[in-house]
């Protein structure tokens, strides 16, 4: 590279519009920025740039923006936003594929806390709604695990791979901000847990837990979920297993329902 080209490198910048809003509670605005361009870098280290000398493309100084990051490496899950309007994790998203300027804005279907941050508390309510964990008592040794086939651990893998981002919810078109529909995260993690040895002990409970309001029949099957999550997790599939089990407890109670009422009814 001559000087010429390294000095036009050197000069070269990334334009971002940022959505700033100071909490939930106030309109929010776009404040533009730009920063020197980097082969290679992603949208958080342009974020972190900012951070270090937050002032406009206009000169204005303004307070550095806020946004969550952890892991910057697609595991955390904590980075999730809207980048040029579409769901995606900031640490993955490289700035050389993204067309300028880049537009990040806050998830939606979530509230804002500040900025490009919210509060995902429904999606984490969601798995203790579906009790997406196994319960053991570890107080003591419990000895070797129960074995597991190696076609059952295959797709259990590939659930457990879930890094609660949210992206499958912002994307889902019955996800909003007023109702209760508990999202496909939650849904493919009770799929997860009942597949568990362990874990089966509480699978009709799990299941039962997706019927009540806000429940699995709230998909409109629009396939959006599967179609941004960063783990390419089947979650599709997953509401069709439990949507296939749920129709079998709701058939179950339906046929002990009129056992019930024979019984009672004694012999005619």
């Amino acid at each position: 590279m001559d000087t010429a080209q390294a000095s036009a490198v050197s000069t070269k910048t990334v334009t971002f519009r940022i959505w700033r809003q100071d909490d939930p509670n106030k309109p929010g605005h776009f404040d533009e920025f730009k920063v020197p361009y980097a082969k290679g870098a992603n949208v958080i280290s342009c974020l972190m740039e900012i951070q270090r000398n937050p002032v406009t493309s206009d000169g204005k100084k303004v307070a550095p923006v806020i946004w969550d990051a952890a892991c910057l490496e697609e595991v955390c899950g904590s980075c999730a936003m809207n980048i040029n309007g579409r769901v995606r994790m900031a640490c993955s998203a490289l700035v050389d594929k993204l067309e300028q300027p880049i537009t990040l804005e806050p998830m939606k279907k979530f509230p804002v806390v500040r900025d490009l941050t919210v509060d995902r508390e429904r999606m984490f309510e969601s798995l203790k709604r579906v009790k997406g964990w196994i319960p053991v008592d570890g107080t003591y040794n419990l000895g070797p695990g129960p074995r597991q086939s190696q076609k059952d651990h295959s797709v259990m893998y590939v659930l457990s791979t879930c890094i609660t981002c949210g992206s499958c919810l912002e994307a889902c078109p019955q996800v909003t901000l007023d109702n209760d529909f508990i999202g496909a995260a939650p849904i493919s993690q009770a799929r997860l847990f009942n597949m568990h040895p362990t874990g089966k002990l509480n699978a009709e409970e799990r299941t039962r837990a997706l019927m009540g309001p806000g429940g699995i029949q709230d998909c409109g099957k629009a396939q959006n979920c599967v179609k941004v999550c960063p783990k390419e997790i089947p979650l599709t599939t997953s509401i069709a297993v439990m949507n296939r089990e749920v129709t079998k407890l709701i058939i179950k109670d339906i046929f002990f329902k009129e056992e019930e009422q024979k019984a009672s009814s004694g012999p005619g």
